[in-house]
């Protein structure tokens, strides 16, 4: 439960950074946007370092390679994500990225040996049919469609949603010998000197609202992520992941009330078709965690 809820108050979090970047559409590039959320977002890990008193130990780390590794998947995934949220619709890219929970299901399976049975296997493939189902009249060629900058939009948000499954695959793979301070710390160092290598192919000098949105996502990115990467220790990837489904209703609501983007019928249909599964993988998980409480309870205790 202690993991859930550090997932659901991340997303939450999350949600107020993808807000700040939408604000600004791609007024700024997306290799810049990485930099500042980045970077912006050492400001809390090292508060919240300061606080506890172990800011020298949290640069300690048995796993620089993974570290870096993480840092990697992280640029691409942000740099494909940032990307498309200035040329999609708020609905409509979230639900799109609700590819990431559900693969991560898949690669958990595939390369943390986590077991998943056949009826999350099914949620799985209903969820990714729903998001089939908000992508597919997007990417037709009728009139009235997406323009080719929207459907290179669309197409970055899927990458950006796989990029961010194996990211968070990578994060569960730190979690057993690194602090969750020290992840997110080597995070934003990774990611803020991998992203520099954007500036030759044009950054662009913010103005104090673009500045100032550009330090909001930031700083919203850091407190996020240090949420996000805790939420690992208390429960298993496969059991999270549904959780990312609460920011939709988020989406809808400031779509609509920020930037005028009313989510259309296949949105709405795709959205509940892939929470639907997640709510189906949740009730599935309480009930295996039952049937293993009972069995631990019915067996006799070890010395």
């Amino acid at each position: 439960m202690l993991g859930i809820g550090l997932k659901v108050v991340s997303v939450t979090i999350f949600v107020g950074m993808q807000t700040s970047l939408k604000a600004l559409g791609t007024e700024i590039p997306a290799g810049q946007l990485v930099f500042f959320r980045s970077f912006f977002a050492l400001l809390p890990a090292l508060v919240y370092l300061c606080w506890l008193g172990t800011l020298r130990t949290a640069f300690h780390t048995r796993d620089i390679g993974g570290h870096f590794l993480r840092g990697a998947i992280g640029v691409t995934s942000m740099a494909c994500g940032f990307y498309a949220i200035g040329r999609l619709p708020y609905p409509e890219w979230i639900t799109i990225s609700y590819g990431a929970p559900l693969l991560t299901v898949v690669f958990a399976a595939i390369f943390l040996r986590e077991r998943v049975g056949r009826f999350r296997w099914t949620a799985v493939l209903i969820g990714l049919c729903g998001i089939v189902v908000v992508i597919a009249p997007n990417l037709s060629l009728e009139v009235g469609g997406l323009s080719s900058d929207q459907r290179l939009g669309m197409i970055a948000s899927v990458a950006g949603a796989a990029f961010a499954a194996v990211a968070m695959i990578q994060v569960r793979r730190l979690v057993r010998t690194e602090p969750t301070t020290t992840i997110v710390v080597y995070f934003s160092i990774c990611c803020s000197v991998i992203a520099l290598g954007s500036l030759p192919f044009g950054w662009v000098w913010p103005d104090p609202r673009q500045a100032a949105l550009l330090i909001l996502a930031g700083i919203f990115g850091g407190v996020g992520q240090l949420l996000l990467t805790a939420c690992y220790r208390y429960a298993e990837a496969s059991t999270i992941a549904p959780f990312e489904y609460t920011s939709m209703l988020m989406a809808v609501a400031i779509g609509a009330a920020l930037f005028g983007e009313v989510a259309s019928p296949t949105t709405l249909l795709g959205g509940a078709i892939v929470v639907s599964a997640g709510v189906f993988i949740i009730l599935r998980e309480h009930r295996l965690g039952l049937e293993r409480k009972r069995a631990r309870s019915a067996s006799p205790s070890q010395n």
